[in-house]
């Protein structure tokens, strides 16, 4: 594959039925001839981001969940984030989507969100996605997945639980060769 995906969402085709994937939407961060590195945008754990964090960082009690980003170190936190301030390097994966994961990312949003409140949108993640050179290609050469442009909105989206079939249907949409509505339907 030529064109990087980095950016875009890829979303579990429907006969996808990897448990680590069933039904997800996963946002690519990272896709070159390396391989590709993303994180799973839909699937909240019932660990909140204070307890993952205790012992690194002091938090206010927050109700905010770690996401299960992937199988790929588990242990291992990311967080994305809507502030080009915070770490000003970084280049966005998508407007307003920022990754970071060092602790002084974090560290920066929790006084973030102390002070900017709900101004600062971000979510943090337990693992990975990852595949290794080729490997990717070949699950969308199977059609494991579809692919659609990535949206900020969809990454910070309230009810993760339904993002799947957003998505699924944003990619349907987009890839209509036919329009829903047609001027005659009685032609058919």
């Amino acid at each position: 594959m030529s064109e990087s995906l980095r950016g875009k969402f890829l979303i579990a085709s429907t006969h996808l039925r990897d448990s680590s994937f069933f039904k997800t939407a996963v946002l690519i961060v990272e896709h070159g001839p390396d391989g590709a590195m993303g994180l799973v945008i839909n699937r909240p754990s019932d660990c909140t981001v204070a307890h993952a964090l205790t012992g690194h960082l002091d938090l206010s009690d927050t109700t905010s969940l770690v996401f299960d980003g992937g199988p790929v170190e588990p242990a291992a936190l990311f967080v994305v984030h809507n502030s080009a301030c915070l770490d000003p390097k970084e280049a966005p994966v998508v407007p307003d989507v920022y990754m970071g994961s060092s602790a002084e990312v974090f560290e920066d949003i929790v006084q973030a969100v102390e002070e900017c409140g709900d101004d600062l949108k971000y979510r943090v993640f337990s693992g990975c996605a990852g595949w290794g050179p080729g490997q990717l290609e070949g699950e969308l050469e199977r059609c494991d997945w579809l692919v659609c442009d990535a949206e900020a909105q969809y990454v910070y989206h309230e009810d993760p639980y339904a993002l799947w079939d957003i998505l699924l249907n944003k990619s349907y949409e987009s890839n209509r060769m036919l329009p829903l509505e047609c001027d005659h339907p009685e032609w058919n």
